[in-house]
């Protein structure tokens, strides 16, 4: 018997029992994808014919559509990654054997930095691995990273448009009710400045398969020890639907 934990056992061989199985898509794959988390801007640009379902990924909880953005030029693939580390990194890894090199995330996320405002732009620099998926990945360390080409194509995007923006790094973790003061002051230490949910392992997986991948979010509600705020955060529709046209120039711009 052992009493390493088994998150900090060795697992790092290349092949595993199940292997992730490609979706069937209209037309093929594409090389690169957006990862939305904004059902109601997906949801708002299939409407009005911008998005076109050309396939889905599936879970127990049912299909997420795999879209296909109606624009000339290169083809683009836009996908909701489901909620928490384990399912984004699960649709991914689908992603991935379906083609896709090149990944654009855009999302909310809590701010443990009061500097933060709400729909403040923040382009994800490192996250730090306080969730269970990434652990499967990568060796252990404190953080994961996004690739150096998609950060720098978010920064070339969101300052091309003028917008202000920072670079920052995540909090990522599986438990939001755990969000304790005393965890919170670590984040801090460590030098993050948002939390949410999937970055580090998304981060992570990406790396083990040698795809690029990057993450924008903006400034949603306020995680403080003196209460928290919610900052009618999940209601900035314009901040959301900004952030995915970010994510769509950003993924193109990817060498």
């Amino acid at each position: 018997m052992t009493a390493t934990p088994p998150l900090f056992e060795p697992n790092l061989q290349p092949e595993a029992i199940l292997s992730p199985q490609a979706p069937t898509i209209e037309n093929g794959g594409s090389p690169r994808y957006v990862l939305c988390f904004f059902h109601d801007v997906l949801s708002r640009l299939h409407q009005n014919g911008l998005l076109r379902p050309v396939g889905y990924v599936a879970s127990e909880i049912g299909r997420n559509p795999i879209y296909e953005l109606q624009q000339p030029g290169e083809r683009v693939l836009v996908v909701h990654p489901g909620v928490g580390a384990p399912l984004a990194v699960g649709f991914l890894e689908e992603l991935i054997a379906a083609g896709g090199q090149k990944f654009i995330v855009c999302g909310g996320c809590g701010v443990i930095d009061r500097d933060i405002a709400a729909g403040h732009l923040v382009i994800l620099t490192s996250a730090v691995r306080d969730e269970g998926t990434s652990y499967h990945y990568l060796p252990h360390s404190r953080e994961a990273f996004p690739a150096p080409a998609a950060v720098a194509a978010l920064q070339s995007v969101v300052e091309g448009r003028g917008l202000d923006y920072r670079l920052g790094k995540a909090w990522t973790t599986d438990a939001i009710y755990r969000e304790t003061i005393q965890r919170r002051e670590q984040r801090l230490a460590d030098g993050c400045c948002v939390v949410e949910m999937e970055a580090s392992a998304l981060f992570a997986a990406a790396a083990f398969r040698q795809v690029t991948l990057g993450q924008i979010v903006y400034g949603g509600d306020l995680v403080v020890p003196d209460g928290w705020d919610k900052r009618a955060w999940h209601e900035r529709a314009d901040d959301r639907e900004l952030l995915f046209w970010l994510a769509v120039e950003a993924v193109l711009a990817i060498p």
